[in-house]
């Protein structure tokens, strides 16, 4: 019995352990576009301009965009880079060895990020969501960047000239939990310098991001659901056939 009562209070715990190794700050829903074509594009867009400078995506081709309904000719004219082919893996020229000296450790490549970062707190597109909208100016950091959702974080904020600089306001409030202590906790955003986009759309530039991100992880996962559907249909038709043919056999033996 006691065995029990520790493995419920365990499972209790989990959501708050899974926001724990996240920082603790909770997890917005990222809008989910995976389905819009417009907005892949733009995403892959951001993508290749703003994020494949460090990190890499080695399990996409630069061709595979035509999914998103993107030809040879626009992906060669405004997303490769010179050296770069349609065929080509999409990865980073930055060498390794200069990207663990300069941020402290390699860029994780991206291609299945999406996926990779799930957990009880959220999705994956949750985390990368709320992670590129949580930055904030933080001088004693080697970068100059903190975030809420990633403390501490060695990547700098790639996006600030679309965001903008922004402090973050913090209050010292006392701790429910433990007599005495106080806690530290964020109470909002101050906006030092406007960005090229306003907040709505710089949101709705990270939704994109985000989404591009997500259909990269998996590219299949519209098909594969559409193709779900109807392979549900058909069992449930051969169930009833089934079922009704089941009677049919039977119904002189009863």
């Amino acid at each position: 019995m006691n065995l029990l009562k520790k493995l419920i209070a365990a499972l209790a715990l989990l959501p708050a352990l899974a926001l724990a190794d996240e920082g603790g700050f909770p997890l917005d829903h990222a809008p989910d576009r995976t389905t819009n074509l417009s907005a892949l594009q733009n995403g892959a867009k951001i993508f290749v301009n703003y994020c494949l400078n460090c990190h890499s995506a080695s399990a996409m081709r630069y061709n595979r965009l035509k999914d998103i309904g993107l030809t040879d000719e626009e992906i060669k004219n405004n997303l490769l880079f010179t050296s770069d082919k349609v065929g080509d893996l999409m990865k980073t020229s930055m060498a390794p060895k200069d990207a663990k000296e300069w941020f402290g450790a390699a860029p994780p490549d991206l291609s299945v990020i999406a996926r990779a970062k799930a957990s009880e707190a959220g999705s994956g597109a949750d985390w990368i969501y709320t992670y590129l909208r949580s930055y904030y100016k933080d001088e004693s950091r080697p970068t100059g960047w903190n975030n809420l959702v990633f403390p501490n974080v060695g990547m700098p904020h790639v996006l600030w000239e679309l965001q903008g600089v922004r402090n973050a306001k913090f209050a010292e409030e006392k701790d429910p939990h433990e007599a005495g202590k106080t806690i530290h906790k964020f109470v909002g955003f101050e906006q030092v310098k406007p960005g090229k986009l306003s907040a709505l759309e710089y949101d709705t530039a990270v939704a994109d991001l985000v989404s591009y991100m997500s259909w990269m992880s998996e590219p299949v996962q519209n098909k594969r659901r559409q193709l779900g559907v109807w392979v549900l249909l058909f069992l449930g038709l051969f169930t009833v056939i089934a079922w009704r043919l089941n009677a049919s056999f039977w119904k002189e033996v009863k």
